[in-house]
């Protein structure tokens, strides 16, 4: 059976490199001249940036985990998480509900009256099901967790109001928090959240770009790139893919492209489907690179909740992760915007969008001044976050069963549009394959 793939990012490759171990005839079929995806990485005057946002290995699933880090070898390095929140001027412990005895004391207060008020509560049957994500923070947290930290943050890195957002999707993603943990927490006992990130490891050379060519290594002979599918017709039991100039024929499609890209390549979409699938939010990243003479506060990562410290929701130090991705006495800094067409991000140019971000974190006293920047990069992704609004479950079943009718299978996080960390997107292959490969 020859299986064309379409789509070389984390998904894409590591499907196609399954599939080839097994036997089967595969080709991966990529629109951009470079495999990787939102996985790719820019090196440039011997700085090393992940263009769609900072990324680090990690994760709950053990196999998942083995994978990534036996392909790396010894390329790979362990690092103890380090992560902060940018609170009222502060570096607060995250998660925020692990790190309440560093707030201001009204703050630490309305947190943790707000969170035990909210309990009783909920012990006593007064807090009704939620029926969207603002909900569903403020029964999980209490008001003042849920105003402090939570909806600020989510509100800027979804760039959507969490009263239009679906909470299908949070459990297990967002922890709720042991009761004795928040106690501890207020009055000043260390306590440890998301303790499954609490060491990661990333590559030592190549950025994260490093695993995708480890992964791609024995695929990367069938592996197409310059490839963008124009159209998919059915012919013969098998499918007919082209990009307006070679056809490629396969027995089996399956896609790890966006939908929003797939759909407009087949003929005969219902328009109950198109309408369904343009109905589905996504967000867009900006990755700001900068790098800096000296070096950067030992931080893993940074997130950054208050809109008036700057556009960006998160900031990452790449070179706490590797000193390879620096040159010798550099450091490096990536800030990650979340933004959508027509918004004020979007109509920025590149270098307003660098001139915000770094005026904004010299007045935060991230970097120490302009004459430390010796650096300075953008790169954009269109399809970054998926967005879970309250019409996405009706909506995402009708294009995945006009799609399951085409016989096309879809794999992988733009494909079966679900927000997919990378080790959900190399889950979502190995299982495709043990199921249907």
């Amino acid at each position: 059976m020859k299986s064309a793939v379409l789509g070389g990012g984390l998904t894409g490759v590591t499907l196609a490199r399954l599939l080839h171990e097994q036997g089967d005839d595969v080709i991966v079929l990529e629109r951009n001249e470079t495999i990787g995806g939102l996985c790719r990485s820019v090196r440039e005057a011997g700085f090393t940036f992940d263009s769609g946002g900072s990324h680090i290995l990690f994760s709950r699933d053990t196999e998942v985990l083995s994978f990534m880090l036996s392909v790396l070898g010894e390329n790979a390095d362990r690092r103890k998480r380090n992560t902060k929140i940018l609170y009222k001027g502060r570096y607060v412990k995250y998660p925020f509900e692990n790190g309440l005895y560093q707030l201001p004391d009204e703050d630490r207060f309305f947190c943790i009256n707000e969170f035990v008020k909210n309990l009783i509560a909920v012990e006593k049957g007064e807090v009704p099901p939620p029926k969207n994500f603002a909900e569903w923070i403020t029964c999980t947290f209490g008001r003042g967790i849920a105003e402090c930290y939570m909806l600020p943050y989510n509100e800027k890195i979804w760039n959507y109001p969490a009263s239009r957002m679906s909470h299908h999707w949070v459990e297990g993603r967002i922890p709720r928090p042991p009761v004795e943990d928040i106690i501890r927490s207020a009055i000043g006992i260390e306590t440890e959240g998301y303790t499954h990130q609490a060491v990661f490891s990333y590559p030592v050379t190549g950025g994260i770009e490093a695993l995708i060519r480890a992964i791609a290594g024995p695929i990367l002979p069938v592996v197409r790139t310059g490839f963008a599918v124009t159209s998919i017709r059915e012919e013969d039991g098998g499918f007919v893919v082209s990009d307006g100039r070679e056809t490629v024929h396969a027995d089996r499609l399956v896609s790890t492209i966006p939908l929003q890209n797939l759909l407009p390549a087949l003929s005969d979409v219902p328009a109950e489907v198109q309408a369904a699938c343009d109905a589905l939010r996504y967000n867009s990243l900006c990755s700001v690179f900068i790098g800096l003479s000296g070096g950067v506060p030992d931080i893993s990562w940074l997130y950054v909740p208050d809109p008036a410290t700057g556009l960006f929701n998160r900031i990452s130090f790449p070179s706490n992760y590797s000193t390879a991705v620096a040159p010798p006495g550099h450091s490096s800094i990536l800030a990650e915007i979340t933004y959508n067409d027509g918004d004020e991000v979007s109509a920025m140019t590149d270098d307003a969008v660098i001139e915000h971000t770094v005026t904004s974190l010299i007045a935060a006293g991230i970097i120490p001044s302009r004459e430390n920047v010796v650096y300075t990069g953008v790169a954009r992704e269109q399809f970054a976050y998926v967005v879970y609004d309250t019409e996405y479950q009706k909506n995402i079943k009708i294009v995945r069963e006009f799609c399951r009718e085409r016989s096309i299978d879809l794999v992988g996080r733009f494909s079966q549009f679900e927000y997919l960390n990378m080790d959900g997107c190399i889950r979502s292959a190995i299982d495709f394959v043990r199921t249907d490969g």
